[in-house]
């Protein structure tokens, strides 16, 4: 057990050496006993490349298993990048929540886990919350930068923005919007959390990490378009960093502000969802920006969503059909 924190030493083994040069390819091994392998194990695919004395950055994507663009852009990372390219090190885990990732689900099929609100974690928990334990105590004081990759998964789609948070800490906060500017994403937002306990953001945040993250697109896919909005972003990250030489790539970004909760719009009852409006579309208070019709019989008038806010629509329901509760649409403010 850990003296200090009272916590039983992490159960996940890594294959690499954080501190050794070069570029090392592994796993971090989590024993996993199972029907089908009594002594089985989770295989999380992760890269470590290090340079003499620099920054640290930690790259992950995955954290939900439907969303691409991260994947995509640190897999590529992580079989391209040299040692002798970087001043510092570079830790890659591409797909953190693995289960997840390999399954194609937001959760993980083991628990139905959702990484991205397990954390702190527990050592001797379920295998999300294992997992979230070793980011915790193991990955994040390593790391100086953290950037997390998101999009909308297989039930949103969001315009590509690059985000941080409003902190209490603001020379903190100012440090985490200087490295979204730098990443250069066509959007770059002022993100308001609606869920915001357990998050990996919180974790890095609260240790006084610099982290910001990202929402390329969503749809359960990537397109070419946001899969290489993510691998710019990545390697002006890095630049921006001083891990890796050269000038940061300028882009033109805009950017939002998520001011409140009437930038959050959910379905009230179930049906057919009609967005009257697209991505990026500016919108004006009480516009009719949705209608949900019920499917159990014709005739019916369907349920107005108006807007509450003026604003531009920045996230939207991508499934046909939606469920009370679900998220019908996002607004934010351009700043």
């Amino acid at each position: 057990m850990n003296v200090q924190t009272g916590l039983r030493p992490s159960p996940i083994v890594a294959t690499v050496d954080f501190y050794t040069d070069g570029v090392q390819h592994g796993f971090l091994r989590l024993p996993f006993s199972r029907d089908d392998s009594a002594w089985g194990s989770v295989m999380i695919p992760l890269t470590v490349v290090n340079n003499g004395v620099g920054p640290t950055a930690l790259l992950t994507g995955g954290n939900h298993g439907d969303e691409y663009e991260g994947p995509i852009a640190l897999y590529e990372l992580a079989r391209t990048l040299k040692a002798e390219d970087i001043t510092g090190r570079v830790i890659i885990v591409p797909a953190m929540n693995y289960p997840a990732f390999a399954a194609g689900t937001r959760t993980s099929p083991i628990d139905k886990g959702n990484l991205n609100r397990s954390f702190p974690g527990r050592p001797d928990g379920t295998v999300t919350e294992k997992i979230a334990d070793y980011f915790q105590r193991e990955l994040l004081p390593l790391a100086d930068i953290v950037l997390d990759f998101h999009s909308g998964g297989r039930t949103l789609d969001f315009l590509p923005f690059c985000a941080a948070h409003i902190l209490p800490d603001k020379m903190q906060e100012a440090k985490s919007f200087e490295f979204v500017e730098a990443f250069g994403a066509p959007y770059s937002m002022k993100m308001l959390e609606i869920d915001s306990v357990g998050m990996y953001d919180t974790a890095a945040e609260d240790m006084g990490k610099t982290f910001i993250t990202t929402e390329l697109g969503g749809a359960g896919t990537a397109t070419a378009k946001s899969a290489a909005i993510a691998k710019r972003g990545i390697n002006n990250l890095l630049k921006a960093a001083g891990i890796l030489e050269g000038e940061v790539e300028a882009n033109k970004t805009q950017w939002l502000d998520m001011p409140g909760n009437d930038c959050f719009y959910f379905a009230d009852d179930g049906g057919l969802i009609e967005l009257l409006v697209d991505l990026g579309d500016q919108v004006q208070q009480g516009m009719v920006i949705a209608r949900v019709s019920p499917i159990a019989r014709t005739g019916i008038e369907p349920i107005e969503v108006r807007a509450k806010m003026d604003g531009i629509l920045t996230a939207r329901h991508v499934p046909g059909l939606v469920k009370p509760g679900d998220c019908v649409c996002v607004l934010s403010v351009p700043v």
